[in-house]
């Protein structure tokens, strides 16, 4: 299994009044820096998925990739983006995260590899649950073969948006992933989030 890493930053923050939540500062860092730095310490071949010329997108070294499905479809042009560079990159897979969510484990993209090694299914996606027991699907946290690029762009031309809708009929792994003492892909959409976010940096010493 050959890697490729992008990290989702293609969204419109239609949630954050206005402000574009990936260059909000946390902790002397933005969200976008802090998803790209604990990525980089996982995989080696990264790129960035945004639909912004806002500087703050730029990393040295690191390409910024437009969706390559007009349109703002949403995290499955991000999806097929990363997929269409992984191939050219040689990779057989391409795992994504999202640029708001700063905190998703260290140990992430091992443990999706081994999963999908380990397990039946094409796709690998992160999971958590509460403490009721109740389990939360992360599916802009996945492990996608770049095989799939085809059908997944012929699913977007007939207007397919929803993430799991494409992946459920392919066979999917669930990876999971402890949420003790807070779910680590917890995500800042909202002022509220971003808030907690703050708090949480600061209790955790993340």
């Amino acid at each position: 299994m050959q890697l490729a890493g992008i990290v989702l930053a293609g969204g419109q923050s239609t949630r954050m009044g206005g402000q574009d939540k990936c260059l909000l500062n946390l902790g002397g860092r933005t969200l976008l820096q802090r998803s790209v730095d604990k990525l980089a310490l996982q995989i080696d071949t990264i790129a960035i998925n945004a639909n912004s010329d806002e500087d703050g997108y730029m990393h040295p070294g690191l390409p910024v990739l437009r969706d390559s499905f007009q349109g703002f479809a949403g995290p499955l042009a991000g999806v097929l983006t990363g997929m269409e560079w992984a191939h050219m990159r040689g990779a057989s897979h391409v795992v994504t995260v999202a640029a708001d969510t700063p905190f998703f484990p260290d140990d992430f993209v091992a443990n999706m590899q081994t999963a999908l090694s380990n397990q039946s299914g094409e796709i690998a996606i992160a999971e958590t649950s509460d403490t009721s027991g109740k389990f939360f699907n992360h599916p802009t946290f996945g492990l996608w073969p770049v095989s799939l690029r085809d059908d997944l762009r012929g699913a977007l031309d007939q207007g397919v948006r929803k993430v799991m809708q494409w992946v459920k009929p392919h066979g999917f792994v669930k990876v999971a992933f402890p949420a003790v003492p807070f779910d680590p892909f917890f995500n800042v959409n909202r002022p509220e989030d971003y808030e907690m976010a703050q708090i949480l940096l600061k209790e955790h010493s993340l």
